[in-house]
């Protein structure tokens, strides 16, 4: 099974995507711009502060790259900008996680500092939510779009269903919800005979 295979093409959940990898893209490129403009030295691994982090010449180089990656995939959208957000999302993490053991040795060639880490771990799960916004999810309404594409079946009735003017109500919504509570309190209402 691949990936693709579950992702509508077009939705409006697109702009979530689009505009999340786009805030985060700006974020990570001015940071890095921020470090350019400080003249660091590249592969020094103390580290100079440049907006409350320590970073270092390669460190600049890597989120101006990355931020103007998502600020790419912020201007292709839909599907890619989602997909990107969760890749550089949990590279993100995967980089916090990795760092925490590198912090005070010459592996750390990024120069990280402790607020770098936290940085890493605060800005993946950002970006991993705009990337899994309305796609991830263990109960997703049957009008979004990833569950309709999964569910194409049970899709296909509730559209046919509603084209014959048939009340269907859409589980997860509110219409369903207060459905399904006003047939519990009659079921707890009538008397068993």
């Amino acid at each position: 099974m691949k990936l693709s295979d579950d992702l509508p093409v077009d939705h409006t959940l697109a702009t979530v995507y689009r505009y999340g990898a786009a805030f985060c893209g700006l974020v990570l490129l001015v940071f890095g711009a921020l470090g350019f403009a400080d003249r660091l030295s590249p592969f020094t691994t103390d580290g100079q502060h440049v907006a409350g982090m320590s970073t270092n010449g390669v460190l600049s180089l890597v989120s101006v790259l990355v931020g103007l990656v998502l600020i790419g995939g912020a201007i292709v959208g839909g599907n890619f900008a989602s997909t990107l957000n969760m890749v550089v999302g949990a590279l993100f993490l995967l980089s916090g996680f990795v760092h925490i053991f590198i912090l005070d040795r010459p592996a750390n060639v990024l120069g990280f500092g402790m607020t770098n880490v936290i940085f890493s771990f605060v800005m993946g799960l950002v970006i991993l939510t705009f990337g899994m916004y309305g796609r991830v999810s263990g109960r997703l309404s049957h009008d979004n779009p990833y569950w309709r594409r999964r569910h194409a079946r049970e899709a296909a009735k509730e559209s046919l269903a509603r084209r014959r003017g048939e009340r269907t109500p859409v589980p997860g919504t509110a219409v369903a919800d207060r459905e399904a509570l006003g047939s519990s309190s009659t079921a707890r209402e009538t008397p068993a005979e």
